[in-house]
């Protein structure tokens, strides 16, 4: 359990012109929104960060965030781009210090950029800007995109107090109250004259890393796991997102065409790390949804992309079920989270922001989601899921037109 620093969602007062960057997997997003009270104008570019830069040194990712950050106010004409607010969204597990201060855990998500662990983003990030010298910029706030999200959705259901991400990585945060958080008992928030509540970052990831869910984990989790970049760490997650999903239904469909019970016994197409990716599995499941899906056609084009030979029509169904089975438990483990903090906070009625590709796109696991969630639940509470319709993006913007509200409240209480 992280704190976030950010204490308040929007209100329908917040106006103004503000900066987001969103990071938090292969792709990285610049963006201006113009807030009018409930209204948002949006303009946003996305932008690849190639895997020999996730992979290089800190400084190179920073400073390609840098280069994205002034082509896309070049391209966009942003003549008032100096000293704008920006809201920072980076989605990997932090130490957040303050609403502007917050250094690096460690990496996710296939990223490994060096001297950035237990560095300050921020002012890596603010570093970068300056070496280009033609980008000027006040950040006034860093969070990850599961605060992004919760804020988003907040923006149009003020009942908003939790967010998940079910994406590449997944994760969760809940609005909290101050007295409840141990880790700030030592910084006398509840008498600083902000709101008195926070928004919690779970950092549910890493749930597990100390061996509590060994008794979920299967043969093929700790085999999925142990070829991973970080062996040991972030274990819900390797169970739960999209950038294990794919790779857990290969790792079993590769046991099964070892036992000869698929494919003709031949391992040689589905031997090779990676090669099912987590979209597949969507696909796959959707053609299941499709009452004339049924003859397999996607299931075997699938099959035949990855290199498999002589593919029947029940190995494409032995697939489906297997892709069923490991998407359905993701669903589950989602839904125990969820269900954990809505039973903890025991407000009568909370929506929960929800984003991410696996959220986006996979056909049923918003319903699984859902029919879970509500079994879990305690029986005098209720709740609904709310997609986030342009993801954290906005959210890094509201929460930096949020923080910079409440600083002008609170200075026009000091006057």
């Amino acid at each position: 359990m992280l704190p976030s620093y950010v204490r308040a969602v929007p209100n329908g007062t917040e106006t103004g012109n503000f900066l987001a960057l969103d990071l938090g997997g292969t792709n990285f997003r610049v963006l201006l929104i113009k807030l009018r009270g409930h209204e948002a104008d949006m303009t946003s570019q996305i932008y690849r960060v190639p895997e020999a830069v996730m992979k290089g040194s800190g400084t190179a990712l920073f400073d390609h965030i840098a280069d994205c950050m002034a082509k896309f106010i070049t391209d966009n004409n942003i003549e008032a781009a100096a000293g704008l607010p920006l809201g920072f969204t980076f989605s990997f597990p932090c130490r957040q210090e303050g609403l502007t201060r917050a250094k690096l855990i460690n990496w996710t998500k296939g990223f490994c950029a060096s001297g950035v662990k237990n560095k300050d983003v921020v002012q890596m990030l603010r570093e970068a800007c300056e070496r280009r010298k033609d980008i000027d910029i006040d950040v006034v706030a860093v969070l990850n995109d599961t605060v992004g999200t919760l804020m988003a959705c907040a923006f149009k259901e003020n009942s908003c107090e939790v967010g998940v991400i079910v994406g590449t990585g997944t994760n969760a945060c809940y609005m909290e109250k101050i007295a409840n958080c141990e880790k700030l008992e030592d910084e006398h928030l509840e008498s600083d004259g902000f709101p008195n509540e926070m928004i919690i970052n779970t950092e549910w990831g890493a749930f597990g890393d100390d061996g509590k869910l060994n008794f979920v984990r299967t043969e093929f989790d700790r085999d999925v796991d142990k070829r991973s970049i970080n062996p040991g760490m972030q274990l819900f997650e390797k169970m739960i997102s999209g950038m294990y999903m794919g790779e857990i239904v290969r790792t079993v469909l590769h046991k099964l065409a070892k036992q000869k019970l698929i494919f003709g016994g031949n391992t040689d197409a589905i031997s090779q790390d990676h090669c099912f990716p987590t979209k597949y599995v969507s696909e796959i499941e959707s053609e299941m949804e499709d009452p004339e899906g049924r003859s397999f056609t996607k299931t075997a084009q699938i099959l035949e992309d990855v290199g498999i030979e002589d593919v029947t029509v029940e190995d494409c169904a032995n697939v489906a079920y297997v892709c069923k089975l490991i998407s359905t438990r993701a669903a589950h483990l989602c839904a125990a989270g969820i269900a954990t903090l809505l039973n903890k906070m025991e407000k009568k009625f909370v929506t929960v922001g929800v984003d991410g590709s696996v959220y986006r796109f996979h056909p049923t696991f918003p319903k699984v989601l859902n029919d879970k969630i509500s079994e879990l639940l305690k029986p005098n509470l209720k709740f609904q899921l709310m997609l986030s319709e342009d993801g954290s993006g906005r959210g890094a913007a509201l929460v930096a037109a949020v923080a910079t509200r409440i600083n002008r409240e609170k200075l026009n209480k000091k006057k």
